[in-house]
């Protein structure tokens, strides 16, 4: 420990934005950080997303039209939100304590708690880029069309309600010809859309690389194909084990591993049963430039600019984390979103990818301290690991340091 009684050195498990994000601020604290992944760098959820630092949309899962939509998609198998007929009880738990989340009492609860991150996940960036992690962040607004006018007014009255909860969004609507004007890839099918203003967006793997690079730059250790089987607690600190036999000590742990915080967590307090809600995308090249990113809201399919193409990423697949890519679920992506866009060629597409998403049941990622001193938790961010992941080890790594629990922190108790 320091003299001050912080930690002087610290584990991060995990190696995506979330855990690299926590190594980085710990190391603007004076922390010696090793990260370890099983696999490598942005091997998981934080490649191959859509790369969107929406604050105006990192809006809770758990809305109460999630589960009407839910419950219809249950008889469709192309639809986006997908659950496996499988006897996995924990799966089946999880939907449950889900399912009576979606209400707009639990769902005001947690868009209030998470508008810190809303508030703070920008400038996070920006301090980031601002200090050697040498990756842009793109500002331009984000379009969601709609195939009717009906469907516009839905996300309308979600972004007043966002609004009456403290995060001020700037919006604009748009219909037709104005609509198509303002987003060229649009057929005639999307005859509604909502322009949001002050987002921006990343390429999510070049900026984790990035991240990564400056994380070692600073003196930090980064150790792929660590696939940890156990953390211990002894006198003076704790031993992060692999299977094959390695071990790193320090003074504190973060257990940062997304969709599969289930297996480390909860010999440490964690009650909150993480599962996975699986993302796919693959990227195609387009007629003309895109300008900024699209959100097909009706089909859920986000569209974003990326490396002179358009990366297409949508579905959220309730299904074990490490199952391999059904084609179909890719096939069904295109099959919604086609007849609302045109310019866009999808027998070319390339880079096909599916990556575990770490979803919560009540819309409130785990983040902060466990039962043990030392053992902290960053992750169950749902869809918006990139987005919140620096704002989150901002915050926690200020508790890792200070020993202090700030009030915003307290409403992400994993051990809740």
């Amino acid at each position: 420990m320091g003299i001050d009684g912080g930690p002087r050195t610290a584990v991060v498990i995990g190696a995506g934005v979330v855990g690299l994000s926590t190594a980085w601020f710990l190391q603007e604290r004076g922390v010696e950080v090793t990260v370890v992944d099983r696999d490598g760098v942005a091997a998981g959820a934080s490649w191959g997303n859509a790369g969107w630092l929406s604050p105006g949309l990192a809006i809770p899962l758990n809305e109460p039209g999630v589960l009407r939509y839910g419950l219809r998609s249950l008889l469709d198998k192309n639809a986006p939100l997908h659950v496996p007929v499988t006897p996995d009880v924990g799966l089946w738990s999880f939907l449950t304590r889900f399912a009576l989340h979606c209400n707009w009492r639990s769902w005001g609860r947690a868009v209030r708690a998470n508008l810190p991150f809303n508030e703070e996940c920008l400038e996070a960036f920006d301090v980031l880029t601002g200090n050697g992690v040498e990756a842009p962040t793109i500002e331009a607004p984000i379009m969601a069309a709609f195939e009717t006018q009906k469907q516009a007014v839905s996300l309308l009255h979600e972004l007043r309600r966002i609004n009456d909860s403290g995060l001020e969004i700037r919006y604009a609507a748009f219909e037709g010809d104005e609509l198509r004007a303002q987003m060229p890839q649009l057929s005639a099918g999307a005859t509604a859309g909502v322009r949001l203003d002050g987002q921006r967006y990343i390429d999510p793997g070049a900026f984790t690389h990035a991240l990564a690079a400056a994380v070692t730059a600073r003196g930090g250790e980064i150790r792929p194909g660590f696939r940890v089987t156990g953390v211990t607690s002894e006198a003076g600190g704790h031993v992060v084990r692999s299977g094959a036999g390695d071990e790193v000590k320090a003074d504190a742990v973060v257990l940062a591993t997304g969709a599969w915080l289930n297996k480390l967590g909860a010999e440490w307090g964690v009650r909150t049963r993480v599962q996975a809600g699986r993302g796919y995308s693959f990227t195609v090249p387009t007629d003309e430039p895109v300008p900024s990113p699209l959100y097909l809201a009706a089909v859920r399919v986000a569209c974003t600019p990326y490396q002179g193409k358009l990366r297409v990423a949508g579905t959220m697949e309730f299904r074990d984390a490490d199952a391999p890519l059904f084609e179909r679920r890719v096939e069904a992506i295109i099959k919604s979103a086609r007849p609302l866009m045109t310019g866009v060629r999808w027998e070319e597409r390339t880079d096909t990818w599916v990556g575990a998403r770490p979803v919560t049941p009540d819309g409130k990622p785990l983040v902060g301290a466990t039962r043990v001193p030392g053992v902290y938790v960053a992750g169950g961010h749902g869809m918006w690991g990139v987005t919140h992941g620096p704002a989150t080890g901002r915050m926690l790594a200020e508790q890792i340091t200070t020993g202090k629990t700030s009030a915003i922190l307290r409403e992400f108790d994993p051990t809740r």
